[in-house]
């Protein structure tokens, strides 16, 4: 796999502290003069060079780490590192823009996100802002934007989305004109009613407004727009209600119109062939994922002359190629080439600079709605262009490309399917490199979409794959110690995905993925509900390896995990860190953990209330996990003093028309527990052999075992198996002893039934009135035949008489061991009973039952085969209980079917095998 570079460290406290090229340093480095030269006093170092350092941080940090000493101070207020901010990753509220003001007196451009970031914007009194750009702008209403834009008359560009501005109307828009005569550029997305007024406010007060963007509106005033004579660049791409014939009347007299984008829209080839003859200036328009003009197919973009069309059905790549005087380059490096050919050439920048932001904003919400039909442009062209738009001068485009890789591959977010063509499209074009390089940016934002871009596509396994290979896991495992949430979340799905291979699970602990992931989980255990479920997803599918397992609890996963489930409230960490506690309690002897889980102050009870959940995901891992955990004794008790006993029969009551999943692991909990005599008694009292009874009833192979084996477990006591029979369980036991595909099930469903019927339920059945015991009496012996019968048929199943003929006139080992093979059942292997359940088989021997004579003789061979994980544990009980003369009777006597002599003979065989076993 990945190999990583070691590099050396130098301890400080509990943590360790990366050295970026020097050796080692000790406590003692100043009693030892001959080191001084590796000495590093970050004060002494250059001025560019600190501000060099501080310029690679995010403002919250860069803040902070100025107010170390007065030297940083004063470097840190530069007003080279305070042109530009990007506020997206975090919480701004007013006092900390009020913090920052300080420092921003010459701030030019500004990002950010959300409504509360938008309120503290004015606070940063920044008179010459340029340029604001914000994103989840649902919430921001007028009154908010007119202040904004009021503070900033110097303001030339301002865009707001991708995602909609729902409260923002037609009045922000004239603030806006009457307050930014400078204004250039302006992209909204997701107005309601664009109307004529407030177009025309921009064309009467925003004399340089060259780029105009109306994206995905309701209403936009297309006569208005005609007015805007200073427009070069339109967009009103994904906006509905627009009327084509005023469009293609009125737009082809604008005199500067360079770019038309009309995307997404339901223009047709009529309005189409107008404005592309029409238009004396116009030289580029993009009209793709346009149904009426595709439907067409007498429409020709080729006679235009001087004129492109961008569509579905062109050759995008060709057609951009044919803007500059030199097309014979290779044509896929046309988005990268442009910048260095044609540097001189403003007016071809400026398109390829527009025609690069659209192209990545339809691509982008195309992949959002994912229409069908789509699959050919994807795989021909989509993937490709989205590849070379991540590699364009604007970070806003490389972002908006690799979210829309990230999107355009996923077919179900439910059940994170994707589009394996898709994505190995992506792979074959070269897309992983280019993901992890952008990765590995300063820029927070770029690391955050690229590490969404790389987490989707490693659903796939190939790209997984390719993604280990190319160095992916040490990068993500980097992302991940991020301060920054969003990155880290990012990069905590991406470990998610790839953890999904058990090929990558050491590569992920080996780049110090698990540690990264707890620590997450203590970072921002409140408020990032998402990176939180990410991390508890990645650390349960690691905690399902045994080593990286054993990784998880010596990282402080165990007290992670279960502060998730007793504190969060979101369902998708909950669901997680429950799973992540079953997997990690699911190794059984090979490591510690299980008990260890059960020793963590509140994990049981956490669990025990997580079963209660009206979240079906969380029930069912919740129940996973106490099931995993009842596998310890200390557990299983202390389960069932968390009240797991009442939560478990409840779930068992309620989830009769469930997934399969949760009545397996309801099912398996109650299973482990009623292992103890004392808490099969609760579960009975507390009805929970009804429940199981329906369970075993269940279409389900493993619902099949879990029931059956736990009404198993149920009916060793004579109060349970009384309960049983009288709630019906009988013909459900004889039913999955007979038809159920799962040997394990009817293996336990013929030892439930035995139990049931071998003597020691009769005197509860007798207990009151002489005639209700004639009619009990009666009942249980119509029963007892029923039962009595299908045990006799299961274990005939697992007989053949020729080799039972061959094996009793003869002892050879070879003779007895084809009986043997014959009638082993694999899984039984791993069961692991009680002496008291041994010793119960053993007098079942003795039993005047010949059909219940040979069951517990099958049972018992079950348990001693050699190589069985419990098989020494069961051959012990029987030889510290003196079974070995119980079993040569039975072997001997003479009234025992000949089924219970082999099989009593094979036993003792196992015995021996077991005694003379190093």
């Amino acid at each position: 796999m990945s190999r990583r570079v070691r590099r050396k460290v130098a301890k400080k406290g509990k943590e360790k502290v990366i050295i970026p090229c020097y050796p080692e340093v000790e406590d003692d480095v100043v009693s030892h003069p001959e080191r001084d030269e590796f000495v590093v006093d970050w004060t002494g170092l250059p001025d560019d060079t600190v501000i060099q350092l501080l310029s690679c941080l995010n403002y919250r940090d860069r803040a902070s780490l100025s107010s170390t000493c007065r030297t940083w101070r004063v470097l840190g207020a530069s007003p080279c590192l305070w042109s530009s901010l990007d506020m997206r990753a975090h919480k701004c509220d007013a006092s900390m823009a009020v913090s920052l003001a300080s420092r921003c007196s010459s701030l030019k451009k500004l990002r950010f996100r959300g409504a509360e970031t938008a309120d503290a914007i004015i606070h940063i009194q920044a008179r010459n802002l340029k340029d604001i750009s914000g994103d989840y702008c649902r919430k921001i209403t007028d009154a908010t934007l007119s202040v904004i834009v009021a503070r900033h008359e110097a303001l030339e560009s301002l865009q707001l989305g991708p995602d909609f501005c729902e409260s923002i109307s037609s009045d922000a828009i004239k603030a806006v004109a009457f307050c930014c005569p400078k204004l250039k550029k302006l992209r909204l997305s997701g107005i309601r009613d664009v109307s004529g007024d407030a177009i025309n406010a921009l064309a009467k007060h925003c004399p340089e407004l060259s780029d105009i963007g109306f994206l995905d509106c309701l209403m936009v005033d297309e006569a208005a727009l005609g007015n805007v004579e200073s427009v070069h660049f339109l967009s009103v791409a994904g906006t509905s209600n627009m009327k084509w014939g005023v469009v293609s009347h009125l737009w082809t007299r604008l005199p500067k119109l360079i770019g038309l984008d009309v995307s997404r829209t339901d223009i047709g080839p009529a309005a189409v062939s107008r404005l592309l003859s029409s238009s004396p200036t116009l030289k580029v328009m993009c009209a793709l994922n346009c149904s009426a003009l595709e439907e067409d197919t007498t429409f020709s973009a080729d006679r235009y002359r001087g004129k492109l069309l961008l569509a579905q059905f062109t050759d995008i790549f060709k057609g951009i190629a044919s803007l500059f005087a030199d097309s014979t380059k290779k044509l896929k490096n046309v988005f990268v080439d442009w910048m260095d050919a044609n540097q001189k050439d403003k007016n071809l920048r400026d398109i390829m600079t527009w025609l690069e932001w659209i192209l990545s904003h339809t691509l982008l919400r195309t992949a959002e709605s994912n229409p069908q039909g789509l699959d050919n442009f994807w795989l021909k062209q989509g993937a490709a262009i989205l590849l070379r738009l991540m590699q364009s001068s604007q970070e806003d485009v490389q972002e908006r490309a690799a979210t829309a890789l990230a999107t355009f591959v996923v077919i179900d977010d439910e059940n994170a399917s994707i589009d394996c063509g898709r994505a190995e499209a992506v792979m074959q074009d070269g897309g992983i490199r280019l993901l992890l390089d952008l990765a590995k940016s300063w820029r927070e934002g770029l690391q955050s979409e690229a590490a969404k871009a790389i987490a989707n596509l490693s659903v796939n396994a190939n790209v997984a794959k390719a993604v280990a290979e190319e160095g992916g896991i040490e990068i993500l495992a980097g992302l991940a110690r991020s301060m920054n949430r969003l990155v880290a979340e990012e990069a905590a799905g991406g470990l998610w995905n790839l953890s999904v291979g058990e090929e990558h699970k050491g590569a992920i602990a080996e780049a110090g993925g698990v540690k990264a992931l707890v620590d997450l989980i203590f970072k921002w255990s409140s408020g990032g509900d998402g990176v939180l479920e990410r991390a508890a997803g990645a650390l349960a599918n690691l905690a399902a390896d045994d080593k990286c397992s054993m990784e998880v609890a010596l990282a402080g996963g165990v007290h992670a995990l279960v502060m998730l489930a007793r504190n969060c409230k979101f369902e998708g960490v909950q669901e997680q860190a429950a799973r992540a506690l079953a997997n990690l309690a699911a190794h059984g002897d090979s490591n510690t953990n299980n008990a260890a889980v059960g020793q963590e102050a509140g994990a049981l009870e956490a669990l025990v209330q997580l079963t209660r959940s009206p979240h079906e995901g969380v029930r069912q891992e919740a129940a996973g996990a106490l099931w995993n955990l009842s596998f310890d004794d200390r557990n299983r008790e202390a389960i069932a003093a968390a009240g797991g006993v009442e939560a478990l029969v409840a779930l068992a009551q309620s989830c009769s028309n469930a997934s399969p999943g949760l009545q397996e692991r309801a099912a398996g909990a109650l299973w482990g527990l009623s292992v103890s005599e004392v808490n099969s008694i609760a579960i009975g009292r507390e009805g929970g052999v009804a429940p199981l009874i329906a369970l075993a009833r269940s279409d389900a192979e493993d619902v099949h075992e879990t029931a059956a084996g736990a009404l198993w477990n149920l009916a060793f006591t004579p109060g349970n198996a009384l309960r049983i029979v009288e709630e019906g369980g009988v013909p459900a036991l004889v039913n999955l002893c007979s038809t159920s595909v799962s040997k394990m099930a009817r293996f336990m469903a013929a030892l439930a039934l035995a139990y049931m019927f071998d003597g020691r339920m009769d005197e509860f059945a007798l207990v009151g009135t002489a005639s209700e015991g004639m009619s009990k009496s009666m009942s249980l012996e119509g029963a007892r035949r029923l039962a009595l019968k299908h045990i006799e048929a299961f274990v005939l199943t697992f007989s053949d008489q020729q080799a039972f003929a061959v094996a009793a006139a003869s002892s050879a080992p070879a003779a007895l061991a084809q009986v043997t093979e014959r009638a082993r059942i694999q899984e039984a292997g791993h069961l692991r009973c009680s002496g008291a359940e041994i010793g119960r088989f053993v007098t079942m021997l003795r039993n005047p039952s010949s059909i219940l004579k040979a069951c517990a003789a099958f049972a018992l061979l079950q348990f001693t085969i050699p190589g069985g994980r419990h098989a020494i544990h069961h051959a012990s009980l029987m030889q510290n209980t003196g079974a070995a003369r119980v079993l040569r009777a039975a072997a001997a006597a003479a009234t025992a079917p000949l089924e219970a002599k082999i099989f009593a003979r094979i036993v003792l065989r196992n015995l021996e095998h077991h005694q003379t076993e190093p």
